[in-house]
């Protein structure tokens, strides 16, 4: 039989407190995500050398506003000619994604996935999507924006137009279009956004929510003036200030890997001079000019014909807080109850089920004498890194063995974190006495109360892990 909330509280005021830290102990350092990850472009395509579409583009960001970027292939091209030499099916694709790797070598990139679908020859976009396996592959692609944490994402237009004809390029589209939306979803395929429980965790992924700020497309259509004004256009002819060359050239140099594909025209173009090149872009140009990348959507206040990069901090009015057993601080800081109850709050508001019962305070029932897990995300104000003291408050005989302490936290917006308690063994008799107990977490900055969470915690003779 449980005591009321409020025997528990008297008997928490005779409990110890442990995890505070000392005064002048040095903070320990909480481990960021990966920046070698990190871009400011991600390039979603369907398949090796479709990311010709924007290197034009892709060159000016890279070379001249030093941007970073990441590609994305959904498929490996398997099903695509041969023109070169005679491989085909599986050792053609194995043969494209190294045409695909050195390509982007080229203009520095340097960071390239390959998802697992498969290259399909049809113009339906729903042939596409069943033969890559829809749901899976969009998954892995939640995982690489989560993971590359960009802030513009590029990829073909989700659309049918004269010209375009491969399905797979518009199911390249509606991947990017889901993930844009998806990734910064906590309630979208969780277990990537769950902090690890263990050091060694095979499951769960403590990634971080991701939401990119802009979404364009570009398209094969055979009409580009249709598209003109519909997003931010770009000289491919003009000189890049670092590299002396126009845009145009820096592509094509990145376009001379995919021998499989264009054997007679690359070996041409090889065989060229600068002022012959220059000729043929001119008469039989590669490229659009200039090169429209058309406006999808955003998630800051940003005009279509805005430049790429314009405008990523002006955020929209209205925007959603992410919140579960949060509690407010200052300059917007809030703590709350990670792990399982983090992902019930978020999924609950997803599906509309805010008016289900849930305990008013959150609990579990652990083995006694194992280790209790308290996860907890922090949310940082503006994103920011920060020293944050926890304190932690459990009954006797209860042993905080991580998380206690001062916390040096990285630069980003969401930090997940653990807190572990070692509980005390006990007979199945004791154990039937024995009521409910609470552990509180209150968060400190600057010494003060930042946010605090409770978990009611009941000991039993025997339970599953957590």
């Amino acid at each position: 039989m449980r005591l009321r909330i409020q025997s528990v509280l008297v008997l928490l005021m005779a409990a110890p407190l442990l995890g505070r830290a000392q005064t002048g102990t040095p903070a320990e350092t909480v481990k960021g995500p990966d920046q070698r990850m990190k871009a400011d472009i991600l390039v979603v395509v369907a398949h090796p050398d479709d990311e010709g579409g924007v290197t034009p583009y892709l060159a000016r960001a890279i070379y001249d506003q030093h941007k970073r970027v990441a590609v994305v292939f959904a498929t490996r091209g398997g099903s695509g000619g041969n023109d070169y030499t005679r491989e085909h099916g599986p050792a053609l694709a194995d043969i494209r994604e190294q045409e695909a790797r050195e390509a982007c070598a080229k203009l520095g990139i340097s960071n390239v996935w390959f998802l697992d679908g498969k290259d399909t020859a049809t113009q339906n976009v729903l042939d596409s999507l069943a033969n890559w396996g829809h749901g899976a592959n969009l998954e892995a692609l939640v995982r690489i924006v989560r993971l590359v944490r960009p802030e513009i994402m590029i990829s073909w237009l989700p659309g049918i137009f004269i010209g375009e004809n491969h399905g797979d390029h518009q199911a390249s589209g509606v991947l990017a279009t889901e993930a844009f939306d998806l990734a910064g979803d906590p309630a979208a395929f969780p277990a990537q956004v769950a902090g690890a429980t263990k050091r060694l965790e095979q499951y769960l992924e403590n990634l971080t929510p991701w939401q990119a700020k802009k979404l364009y497309f570009f398209s094969d259509a055979e009409d580009q003036k249709q598209f003109a004004g519909a997003g931010p256009a770009y000289s491919t002819k003009e000189i890049s200030p670092s590299q002396k060359k126009p845009y145009w050239r820096l592509a094509m140099d990145a376009a001379t890997p995919h021998l499989s594909q264009f054997p007679q025209e690359i070996q041409q173009i090889k065989a060229m001079n600068d002022a012959q090149m220059a000729k043929m872009i001119d008469e039989h140009g590669w490229w659009t000019e200039p090169l429209t990348l058309i406006f999808g959507k955003a998630t800051v206040a940003a005009k279509p014909d805005d430049d790429v990069f314009a405008n990523l901090n002006a955020a929209l009015p209205g925007a959603p807080a992410d919140s579960a057993y949060s509690a407010a601080c200052g300059d917007d800081w809030t703590v709350a109850l990670g792990g399982p109850w983090y992902y019930y709050n978020a999924f609950r508001k997803q599906h509309g089920l805010v008016r289900l019962k849930t305990p008013a305070v959150p609990e579990i029932g652990i083995k006694a004498g194992a280790t209790l897990q308290v996860p907890l995300v922090i949310r940082h104000g503006k994103g920011q890194a920060g020293e944050v003291t926890f304190e932690v408050q459990a009954p006797g005989g209860w042993t905080v063995t991580r998380g206690g302490g001062k916390l040096l936290l990285p630069e980003e917006e969401r930090t997940d974190i653990s807190v572990e308690i070692r509980t005390p063994e006990a007979g199945k008799e004791e154990l039937r006495k024995l009521p409910a107990q609470q552990v509180q977490v209150r968060a400190l900055i600057e010494n003060k109360t930042a946010g605090e969470v409770r978990l009611q915690v009941a000991l039993r003779p025997a339970a599953l892990s957590q």
